[in-house]
């Protein structure tokens, strides 16, 4: 999804700044092609030197804007030669530039020489935040079109304040700027109601010990996450993951441990989706008997009793309507299509993603996939080994076209 992509990225002059560096370390040695401009404020807090040693490339400042060595001008060459635009940290400055279409500098002039998407992570003190102009400002600027936003945070600030105002972190923006780069900056899933299963449900014998699965909930965060950042209003029904939604993100998060918790927490919400994707590795079956205290070693079964649990996706196919996609997953291993579509047709599904476990770098716990997309009818659209953040962009432009 990155590779031979163009990431133009603003730096503001803020200490958040050195956190740019991470992501722009990240990107270069994804393949991406990356440049970058600091404002003179920007230069108090991480220098040139630096930028251009970790994007591999000359940074640019008003030096170079008003340098006469181009064969055109700098900000018309660096606006239409991005693929997507970071501008962070957006400072209270360059956030009010932005929001009334000032230009007196490098940075805020290649914004408007710029068509390409662009996202900013504010960072700045609480209480310059919670100013009324900032505010407004911030308002106007989200409500354009081209502008997509990430953070702030809650946390401790460098001025010791504790409050809003932090950037967000590295490892939430690139994913943001991947999903960007695939979805050209359209929200096209704006209006529309996800539901999203994701993790390993686990049947406890004892306080301790449980029957399970390795799922992580990767998957199904990375679903997710492609949504929200495509404009989707989501709910994530998470079992037993230990994994975060970005900090920020409107994802609506509901933990659960078993399958019964998980049902409980999918039935109610499933009328008001209009897709509903079942990534969630949910048990087959559970023990038959539960401990309340943890059963001394000598006092386990040496067969293990087990009992059914819900049929959650079968139940979910009994109640779809006509408007209404739901999605499943497989996992399967040997020839993994023709299990799949018999689960697809016995379960009421519109489509499934069957996934292979018995592939290196596949399935679950990585960070990586790779599936065949199956509809009702049985066309089959493989998914190449991907990570599993573009695996969920691909799954959502194919949920898209079902009839």
């Amino acid at each position: 999804m990155l590779a031979g992509k163009r990431v133009l990225v603003g730096i503001g002059g803020g200490v958040a700044a050195y956190k740019v560096c991470e992501v722009i370390s990240t990107l270069a040695k994804a393949g991406v092609e990356v440049r970058a401009i600091l404002t003179d404020s920007a230069q108090r807090f991480v220098t040139p030197l630096t930028v251009t040693t970790l994007s591999r490339h000359p940074a640019y400042t008003d030096e170079s804007f008003w340098a006469a060595a181009h064969d055109r001008p700098l900000h018309i060459q660096l606006g239409e030669w991005a693929d997507v635009f970071l501008i962070a940290p957006l400072t209270a400055n360059t956030l009010s530039k932005l929001a009334l279409g000032l230009a007196d500098n490098l940075l805020t002039n290649t914004v408007l020489a710029s068509t390409c998407p662009i996202l900013v992570a504010p960072a700045m003190n609480t209480a310059m935040w919670q100013q009324q102009t900032v505010r407004q400002r911030w308002q106007a600027l989200k409500d354009l079109e081209r502008f997509h936003a990430i953070g702030p945070e809650e946390g401790l600030l460098a001025c010791d304040t504790v409050g809003t105002g932090r950037m967000a972190e590295p490892e939430d923006i690139v994913p943001y700027l991947s999903s960007l780069l695939h979805s050209k900056g359209t929200r096209d899933l704006t209006g529309k109601r996800l539901l999203i299963s994701s993790g390993g449900t686990r049947e406890y014998l004892d306080p301790v010990r449980f029957v399970g699965n390795p799922a992580t909930g990767k998957m199904g965060l990375a679903l997710a996450t492609a949504a929200w950042h495509r404009g989707a209003t989501v709910q994530l029904v998470q079992a037993s993951s230990l994994l975060e939604v970005p900090s920020g993100s409107t994802i609506a998060v509901t933990h659960v441990v078993s399958a019964a918790q998980m049902q409980d927490a999918l039935v109610p919400a499933f009328p008001q989706a209009d897709w509903t994707i079942m990534a969630a590795a949910v048990a087959d079956v559970k023990p038959q008997q539960y401990a309340t205290t943890k059963l001394p070693k000598h006092e386990l079964p040496a067969a293990l009793p087990l009992a059914s649990v819900p049929d959650i996706v079968q139940a979910l196919g009994q109640l779809k309507q006509p408007h209404q996609r739901l999605v499943g997953f497989a996992a399967q291993t040997g020839d993994i299509a023709p299990p799949a579509f018999e689960k697809l047709k016995r379960k009421g599904l519109d489509a499934i993603v069957a996934n292979p476990i018995d592939v290196a770098d596949s399935g679950f716990g990585g960070d990586r996939n790779q599936a065949i997309f199956i509809d009702a009818q049985g066309h089959q659209t493989p998914i190449p080994h991907c990570t599993k953040l573009e695996m969920a962009h691909r799954i959502l432009d194919l949920i898209a076209k079902l009839t």
